[in-house]
């Protein structure tokens, strides 16, 4: 009972009827349902990595990122001034560790001084008054690798949001 197909295959279907296929539709079935089995893990494989990849990636120098510039900016903070910062500060998996913002104040340090991380020190120089920034900071220039307890692991990578709110005193652009 062979015919150019090769030898027919008898299924029976949910209403119980009889369908005669030939060899070839059967393998070829089979191979249609190992490809989909295929395509279908490689999708959850993109998926996961695509979930994963949303978190940011530790660094090993600092980046900055301005995310918004004042039009107006005649004076840039420099070191000795006295500058006013809000911020968030995130871990690379997006977990908030602090932020100014929650507070309701920012926060007042001296540039360059040392009284902030050095990642800010440098991070913060050049900005302008309303100006943003995204600070990636490596553990050396952050808390290094004895972090800061409980909130912050040894050799962590930070990320700040920033906004220069204040200037030397003054809240205005120029």
């Amino acid at each position: 009972n062979g015919s150019q197909d090769g030898p027919r295959l008898l299924e029976i279907t949910r209403t119980g009827q009889p369908k005669v296929h030939s060899r070839r539709v059967k393998q070829f079935r089979v191979r249609m349902w190992r490809n989909m089995s295929n395509f279908v893990l490689v999708a959850c494989i993109l998926l996961t990595s695509a979930r994963f990849s949303l978190s940011e990636k530790d660094v090993t120098k600092l980046q900055i990122g301005v995310k918004y510039k004042p039009e107006l900016c005649t004076v840039k903070a420099r070191g000795g001034d006295k500058v006013s910062v809000h911020y968030t500060g995130k871990l690379t998996n997006g977990e908030v560790f602090d932020s100014s913002l929650d507070r309701g104040e920012p926060i007042d340090f001296s540039l360059g001084s040392g009284m902030v991380i050095k990642g800010w020190d440098n991070g913060i120089a050049g900005m302008c008054v309303g100006e943003k920034r995204k600070l990636k900071i490596p553990p050396d220039m952050g808390y290094g690798a004895r972090g800061s307890p409980p909130k912050i692991p040894g050799g962590a990578t930070l990320i700040f949001e920033t906004e220069l709110v204040a200037l030397n005193g003054k809240k205005d652009h120029a």
